[in-house]
């Protein structure tokens, strides 16, 4: 882990004391089952919760956005403002972005009448884009030190872009091969599989391999929720936004209520200096 002291007390305030001595806190979770699982719910949900709120509620792409912008914004402030990973404000994040990506995403093809094409190369160069200023930044993009404000920062910027990306390129396949919700699900999910099999069997860079498997998820959920909720007619379950939602938010609470409190994805925190 790059050493950093000065950093985290000029962005996050006094450090946690533990024992006479300051610890810099990683502010996201340890790579688990338990993140990958609910990485995926989440991002069903981001898929469900957006198609539910345009149709139901009425607010229509644009009033959705803004609400979910400003709710995605207001989570943002308490997750920063936190000095340590803490599992309910963090995956609410998560959960939002999800939201907000999907969103950001379809406001640019449904409303605006951008091609998928464009949509997916343009996401793709942006996370790029953010990815190059990180590791030019900070030398390194791994996230088992997001501990200063300027990485975290790029780390939630890096996610906003992974879901938009990952649902444009989601919807690209989909209307390109016409393949259906089920069958989709099953080709991203063979997708991450390889990522995993290029990681652990062929040494794959761990940093690389893990944004991959994370854009991938995206459409791996968008493709799951899809299959659950919309109508049997058109290759669906049929159980409809609302139950999906409300089904995988709460298998998501209990995670993260499990996570909150065993503490098995929190990350070791790093001592700094000896205080006074």
């Amino acid at each position: 882990m790059t050493s950093e002291t000065s950093e985290t007390a000029a962005d996050h305030g006094p450090a946690p004391s533990i024992h006479g001595h300051r610890w810099r806190w990683n502010k996201v979770p340890e790579v688990t089952v338990y993140f990958w699982v609910i990485k995926v719910l989440c991002t069903t949900v981001g898929e469900t919760a957006a198609d539910l709120l345009n149709e139901k509620a009425g607010l229509g792409l644009t009033g959705v956005s803004l609400l979910m912008s400003v709710l995605l914004a207001v989570v943002l402030v308490v997750q920063f403002r936190t000095t340590a990973y803490r599992p309910g404000v963090y995956w609410t994040a998560v959960a939002l972005i999800s939201v907000v990506g999907t969103l950001v995403s379809d406001n640019l093809t449904d409303n605006m009448g951008v091609p998928l094409e464009t949509t997916t190369t343009v996401f793709a160069v942006l996370l790029t884009a953010v990815f190059v200023a990180w590791y030019r930044s900070e030398r390194t993009l791994s996230i088992h030190s997001i501990d200063t404000l300027r990485r975290e920062s790029f780390y939630w910027l890096a996610v906003l872009f992974t879901f938009a990306l990952g649902t444009s390129a989601g919807d690209l396949v989909a209307e390109r091969m016409a393949l259906g919700y089920w069958v989709s699900a099953v080709l991203f999910a063979l997708a991450i599989a390889a990522v995993a099999v290029a990681r652990l069997a062929l040494g794959a860079n761990a940093v690389w391999s893990f944004w991959i498997a994370y854009v991938l998820t995206r459409p791996l959920g968008a493709s799951m929720g899809d299959y659950l909720s919309q109508p049997t007619g058109d290759g669906g379950l049929g159980l409809g936004t609302v139950v999906t939602s409300v089904l995988f938010l709460a298998v998501i609470l209990g995670l993260v209520v499990f996570l909150a409190v065993t503490r098995k994805d929190v990350t070791e925190p790093e001592r700094l200096a000896r205080t006074a």
